[in-house]
């Protein structure tokens, strides 16, 4: 028996708003991150580009912000929580898990750069070409370094390589633990938002951090002596960030968005955030000179004397990607070449 034209065209016009009301449908992207929501990367990195890809998807895709790990599990599980979809997005330190990620180490070397936007534009070129195989399941929409590392001591000031003798000291990644090491401390790892609690039980006596962060979790405010490597030289050392979404949360959306999502995403963004990271830095080290902290800045011969100690770092990280079948001494020069490229 034929329908009825009416019944057709009634039929038609349901399967049309259904597929109009499915395209219009709201996407909510969980976001989660370890930072407080006042930091400065949530209120001039995460906001913004939410309320961006907000904008330009008509208020379609939406984040529901997680801040400071409200969402559960530990900074280090990030990675793997978005991965997995437990998260949508993320920005995090592949350093914090360390060993997981060795091609995308060659830029938490000591002494690499002083800026982290030259850092984020070298950083997303060589990502391209040796580190999208560190994260399956996951698609990097930036990558960066942070602004200039230094170190930060509660009891006393690190003044020459001497003075790192018998100090515990925090370190972000693998390859900044092996720093402190060859420098003399006993480097102490763990993420950023454990530092305030270990520096008021007296398991750290100090730690590395860029001045970005600092006073987001008011260590300004339990340390004393801040230490400046010469700025005529390459900063003391960087961790690396990624901004990632999980792919199959991207694969699931519709073209137009996945569009939208693209558009913000890639070479501009690393650098628009390694940018960010750079202007951070003044008002972090304000904090500090505020509230009468002393600073030491090293000459350079002595920030040569630490660039020596630490030398074999090099060595040793090509030694590794060889073993894991990679061109480390390729990979090596390549990054420092990126890092001449951008730095022009």
């Amino acid at each position: 028996m034929t329908k009825h034209p009416l019944l057709k065209a009634s039929a038609a016009i349901l399967l049309a708003a259904a597929a109009q009301a499915a395209a219009a449908q709201e996407v909510i992207l969980k976001f989660h991150h370890i930072w407080p929501s006042q930091a400065m990367a949530p209120v001039r990195v995460i906001g913004p580009w939410c309320e961006k890809v907000a904008a330009e998807s008509n208020n379609r895709i939406r984040c529901q912000m997680l801040h400071a790990m409200s969402g559960g599990g530990t900074p280090p599980q990030l990675v793997d929580r978005v991965k997995d979809g437990v998260d949508d997005l993320t920005i995090t330190l592949p350093g914090y898990t360390p060993g997981r990620f060795p091609a995308m180490e060659v830029f938490e070397l000591p002494f690499m750069t002083n800026s982290a936007e030259v850092g984020a534009a070298a950083a997303w070129d060589y990502l391209q070409k040796y580190g999208t195989r560190e994260f399956p399941g996951t698609k990097v929409l930036a990558t960066w370094v942070h602004d200039e590392g230094y170190v930060h001591t509660a009891t006393k000031p690190v003044k020459s390589l001497d003075d790192f003798k018998g100090l515990k000291l925090r370190a972000p990644t693998r390859q900044t633990n092996k720093l402190l090491a060859k420098l003399g401390a006993t480097p102490v790892g763990m993420p950023v938002t454990g530092v305030a609690d270990a520096l008021s039980k007296g398991t750290i006596d100090g730690f590395v951090l860029p001045w970005e962060v600092i006073p987001a979790f008011k260590l300004h405010e339990m340390t004393k002596y801040h230490t400046e490597t010469d700025p005529s030289r390459p900063a003391m050392y960087s961790a690396g960030f990624v901004f990632a979404m999980n792919q199959a949360r991207y694969d699931s959306l519709p073209a137009d968005l996945k569009r939208v999502i693209d558009n913000n995403s890639g070479a501009a963004l690393s650098r628009h955030i390694g940018k960010v990271w750079d202007e951070s830095q003044a008002a972090g080290r304000k904090m500090a000179q505020d509230r009468g902290n002393q600073f030491t800045r090293l000459t350079a011969a002595e920030t040569d004397t630490w660039v020596k100690a630490s030398a074999s770092l090099y060595d040793e990280w090509v030694a590794d990607m060889d073993k894991r079948g990679l061109p480390g001494k390729q990979m090596l020069q390549e990054a420092r070449d990126l890092l001449a490229k951008y730095r022009k």
